[in-house]
């Protein structure tokens, strides 16, 4: 490296015996050039900065403003203070700013993370011009700061040639914790540096990454060579990430539905593996390789509150679907002018799902729900029935176990009415597990008919929760478009083992939202017959709370598009099988008004809905 003089330090001393009446102080200022920088990449995709790291990260201040990000960055936040015509231009000479003088406000930061302003001022020339007013660049400095920290940042270890994935924790320490940890000292330094003043109140923000992933190159047996370029994508290992995690994707709802084509989407487009990254997730039994362009890395690595990410060993066989998630513009045109689409390639045994990389597209619901429409598919195609609802096990006080399934389109009011059971029940229920939030199948098995999960998370509406509940758990969550309608909240509220145990079902509840409960059509109500039951699930009424762009009252296939409406024939056989074994077997089949959907009854339906239903299992015996 070299080293730049720009100043010396004298001390003078008197004499020994005489007194030390003067003293002359100069400063020294090493400024160093780095000619061997860490080797990372960087890209700022929207409002994403993704660093790729393959060697180590920053370690010090000069590494920090040598940086091309920290140019990078900095140039951007003065553009917006240009567009604003900003009061903070007026650090610069006569308010505009020419590359010259971003080299010397460089510089001058680097020295302000060591000296005060005083000795900077003194004895650095270019730097007198930001310094004319300390409390302005201070106000400048905040700016920076704040604007960096707008950013939804992510760093993403490049573990190819390495083993970080198999020392995760350290190497997140010498990563996401370590740039976090540098990048708000300096911040502080600096700060006080310019004031004088030391901070009564130090806050811990994430000024680092807020979310970081060890991704690593593997060999996936795929078939053929269509699916074999996905090899070029590093799949994600493990992630560390910095909860509450607050996001504004471009979409706040969903519409529509997925579409099955007569062709691979993947024929029709090449992988730029250095925008892309894959998500292995565990769906239920299954693993689907969901691979999404850094465009979406937000949504993308969102998934880990909501699906496992699969074992080394999952990843030693082809995966039973791959998901490409922010298709590059036009590739999927030749499907329509919405092109969420799904192919089955049944001689290869593998569904590919794809979605177009608009932002139209930058909401969730899209990745969520084409993984969930995946598992479906394959799930009739082995003999489950899937189902659109949650499913939980109810334990009583004594031990009693009672599993409830509710089905119900989203909105439906299934995750709002537990949650109140949990609040309502008090002592009268020991524990309220979850198996299935919103996707999962049945099978008929010789002990009856026995459930299954999908996702180990929840994505829930924050509207429609009790506040307590989305406060309370908001040090393990993920929040989507909080200013918006239609807010979302992920979260994880199981474990894989419950997930993909198996439970037996004693109940299964259609959610109804829409209708008010009356002397005619009581909070709970059994149905007589398969028949009467199947007409009532197969309508799938339910009145739409903003989630998707449908308003009022909408009606769809089993309350589950995803899936059962694409393989029509073979849901209609199942669902006539299975019903007629819920009858035969004794399990009650019903429906729950939930008044979800009413005006005034947000709140109080589900919990009304709630108490009645802790009145049923009180009574239930198994």
């Amino acid at each position: 490296m070299a080293h730049v003089l720009i100043g010396v330090v004298v001390f003078w001393h008197p004499a020994p015996g005489k007194r030390i009446n003067q003293q002359l102080t100069y400063l020294v200022f090493e400024y160093t050039i780095h000619e061997s920088m860490p080797i990372e990449t960087f890209k700022i995709f929207k409002n994403n900065v993704l660093i790729t790291l393959h060697d180590r990260i920053c370690e010090t201040p000069e590494e920090i403003t040598d940086s091309l990000l920290f140019r990078t960055v900095l140039e951007r936040a003065i553009a917006k203070l240009v567009q604003r015509n900003s009061f903070l231009l007026d650090i610069f000479e006569g308010r505009q700013s020419s590359p010259e003088d971003i080299d010397a406000l460089i510089k001058t930061l680097g020295l302000l993370a060591k000296a005060t302003v005083q000795l900077i001022r003194q004895d650095v020339p270019e730097s007198k011009k930001f310094l004319r007013d300390p409390i302005l660049f201070h106000d400048f400095v905040e700016y920076v700061y704040n604007y960096w920290r707008s950013f939804d940042r992510f760093v993403i270890s490049d573990a190819t040639s390495k083993d970080w994935d198999k020392r995760p924790y350290r190497t997140f320490n010498a990563t996401i914790g370590q740039l976090t940890g540098l990048i708000r000292g300096m911040y502080r330094d600096i700060q006080e540096n310019l004031t004088g003043i030391h901070p009564r109140i130090y806050r811990q923000v994430a000024a680092g990454a807020e979310v970081s992933s060890i991704a690593i190159l593997k060999d996936i047996p795929f078939p053929t060579p269509v699916y074999k370029r996905l090899n070029a994508v590093p799949i994600i290992r493990q992630i560390l990430l910095y909860p509450p995690l607050i996001l504004n994707p471009p979409m706040n709802k969903r519409s529509g539905k997925f579409e099955k084509v007569d062709c691979n989407p993947l024929e029709f487009f090449d992988f730029k593996a250095q925008e892309w990254l894959c998500y292995p997730a565990k769906v239920g039994s299954l693993i689907i390789l969901v691979y999404f362009h850094n465009n979406f890395a937000e949504l993308g690595h969102s998934l880990c509150n909501l699906f496992e990410i699969a074992e080394d060993v999952d990843l030693t066989r082809s995966p039973d679907a791959v998901y490409a998630f922010g298709v590059p513009e036009g590739v999927l045109d030749r499907f329509g002018s919405f092109p969420t689409v799904f192919y089955d390639d049944e001689k290869n045994g593998i569904l590919t799902g794809a979605v177009p990389g608009r932002d139209e597209f930058g909401y969730f619901g899209y990745l969520k729900k084409m993984m969930l429409t995946l598992h479906n598919i394959i799930m009739m195609k082995r003999g489950r029935l899937p189902f659109h609802g949650a499913f939980v096990r109810v334990v009583l006080k004594g031990g009693r176990d009672v599993n409830i399934l509710f089905v119900g389109d989203t909105g439906a009011g299934k995750s709002e009415t537990l949650e109140a059971l949990r609040e309502t029940g008090g002592t009268s229920i020991q524990d309220l597990v979850v198996i299935a939030d919103d996707m999962g199948s049945l099978e008929i098995g010789s002990a009856g008919i026995i459930g299954y999960g999908t996702e180990i998370g929840a994505f829930l509406r924050l509207d429609d929760l009790s506040p307590g509940y989305a406060l309370g758990q908001i040090d393990r969550a993920i929040i989507m478009s909080p200013n918006q309608v239609n807010a979302r909240i992920v979260l994880p509220v199981t474990t894989f083992v419950n997930v993909i145990k198996g439970h037996k079902v004693h109940y299964v509840l259609y959610a109804n939202n829409y209708e008010a409960v009356d002397a005619n059509h009581p909070t709970i109500e059994f149905f007589k017959s398969s028949l009467q039951a199947l007409g009532v699930f197969q309508e799938g009424a339910v009145m739409s709370k903003g989630t998707t762009t449908a308003t009022g009252i909408v009606h769809s296939y089993f309350a589950n598009i995803f899936g059962p409406p694409q393989y029509k024939e073979l849901h209609e056989a199942l669902a006539s099988k299975f019903f007629q074994v819920f009858f035969d077997q004794g399990i009650p089949v019903g429906q729950i008004r939930t008044r979800l959907g009413l005006a005034g009854w947000e709140r109080d339906g589900p919990a009304e809905a709630s108490k009645e239903l802790l009145r049923l299992l009180q009574t239930h015996s198994t």
